[in-house]
């Protein structure tokens, strides 16, 4: 196992028991690899070169785990869908932190890897399909530029899981900058264990934000620091029309990732109200609702670190509160600065927020495509309804607008081309692709990671892969997978 390169430091397995369990992952009895990700591997300094596919099934499986792998559950809490709810990995367990040549250091986790005691009369397992389909998403979402745990590997256990019907039983091996959430600090807030909450403090902040090792206000400047990453990541999802779905504080982590890809989707059609998730009956996490859940989520973070921030507990509140109110300031600043990035316009001009609202406006009442919008402005897209008159007006607006600022088609061009994709994973095209890999036939599902690899550049022959579902009395949705 040495020759693979692994090299193992597991820092989060020294924290004191309240942290995690101490558990191994429980063996399966045919494991089988479905998919590995060559490059992944590669950017991590692990050669799995010398390894055939049993070896491969076996490491990702759990059955054989590499040498200095400290396995654990995570602890932590969460309030899913409102709700306050003590949780922990119910089906993950974290083989422990690798470090790469340049000294960076990412967790190892499988997910689907048996019971823990966090999980909840649950049977700790995961189906092939939504293993798949982080693999994919996640995959798609580090393409597109934004921050995101990367998959590594899905393998098939070799064994059913039952949900509504049996279905075949898989694990993925899931890489991230760290798995400390909101959720993990909730869950050592409500243990009133003070010492604790510091010991967490100080570790994320030496793990992730080692500028701030030296501040005397370091709870204060950790929540500002997590709002500012956190604030950066719903832009990035605002800006491709991703829609996560299940923004639960238990699926918001510290470092500014993307986490725990479940009912997640891409919007088609342009509708602030849009959401796909089955379980989202009231549109908490539509995709218009994406900014606010993040600020309530810093909200229930921001009430964890109370304590930390000041001796006096009504000056904490102050200061933390005023700190969150001003989300809406910073998010709004930054979302005009993404959204002229998208049309490619520099400077400032009083109308500027006008001109974006009537373009999505425009989306909205004729149900036009938002990916494809952006495309047709760069010169890409033809569809008929870009020949409307009302558009043709707005994108006059918008070439006048675009010569302001010492701009010039060529710095235009540029800037639109680096924040649209001409690709995304359009819904339908991934559960085609998911559907074959369950049958067993992974073309399709090779062939859209392949296209997905480079969202933002030219590529010929993928027109399809382009076109938005076609229409359909039959609502899109998309499941937990749990």
């Amino acid at each position: 196992m040495n020759k693979v390169n692994w090299k193992f430091d597991n820092t989060y397995s020294k924290l004191s028991k309240s942290f995690r369990e101490l558990i191994k992952p429980t063996p399966v009895h045919n494991p089988e690899i479905i998919i590995f990700n060559h490059q992944l591997a590669k950017n991590l300094n692990l050669d799995f070169s010398r390894l055939n596919n049993e070896e491969l099934s076996n490491i990702f499986s759990g059955n054989v785990l590499p040498k200095d792998t400290i396995t654990l559950a995570q602890a932590y809490a969460g309030h899913q869908f409102g709700h306050f709810t003590m949780l922990g990995d119910g089906r993950a367990v974290l083989l422990g932190e690798h470090i790469d040549n340049n000294k960076n250091r990412y967790d190892i986790q499988f997910k689907g890897s048996g019971r823990t005691s966090f999980s909840r009369g649950g049977d700790g397992r995961a189906a092939l399909g939504p293993m798949l389909r982080e693999y994919l998403i996640s995959e798609a979402i580090h393409a597109l530029k934004i921050p995101t745990t990367r998959s590594l590997a899905v393998v098939k256990t070799g064994e059913k899981v039952v949900r509504e019907n049996l279905l075949e039983g898989a694990i993925l091996t899931r890489i991230a900058s760290s798995h400390i959430r909101v959720g993990t600090f909730q869950y050592i807030a409500a243990t009133q264990n003070i010492e604790n909450l510091n010991t967490l403090v100080d570790y994320t902040i030496n793990r992730h934000y080692p500028e701030l090792i030296s501040s005397k206000f370091k709870a204060f400047d950790l929540l500002e620091k997590v709002i500012q990453v956190q604030i950066d990541l719903v832009i990035n999802w605002m800006r491709v029309g991703f829609i996560h779905g299940v923004m639960n504080t238990d699926n918001m982590s510290i470092s500014g990732e993307t986490i725990d890809y479940g009912p997640c989707a891409f919007m088609d059609h342009y509708d602030p109200k849009t959401v796909f998730s089955s379980i989202d009956k009231f549109g908490r996490y539509a995709y218009s609702n994406q900014p606010p859940i993040t600020k309530w989520n810093l909200a229930r973070f921001a009430e964890c670190i109370i304590p930390l921030i000041d001796k006096s507990e009504d000056y904490a509140i102050k200061l933390a509160t005023d700190l969150i109110d001003n989300f809406q300031n910073i998010y709004e600043d930054k979302w005009l600065n993404m959204m002229k990035d998208k049309l490619g316009i520099l400077g400032k001009d009083k109308d500027d927020k006008k001109l974006i609202n009537d373009l999505l406006d425009w989306m909205k009442k004729n149900k036009v495509d938002y990916t494809n919008t952006f495309c047709n402005l760069m010169g890409i897209n033809s569809d008929e309804v870009f020949k409307k008159k009302e558009f043709i007006n707005w994108k006059n607006q918008w070439n006048k607008r675009s010569k302001l600022n010492n701009s010039t088609k060529e710095k235009q061009s540029k800037i639109m081309a680096e924040n649209n994709p001409k690709i995304i994973p359009r819904n339908h095209k991934v559960e085609e692709a998911l559907s074959e890999a369950e049958k067993g036939n992974l073309d399709k599902i090779k062939k859209l990671l392949s296209i997905l690899k480079n969202p933002y550049d030219n590529q010929n022959n993928i027109e399809e892969y382009k076109i938005p579902a076609p229409p359909s009395s039959k609502k899109y949705q998309t499941f937990c997978g749990t």
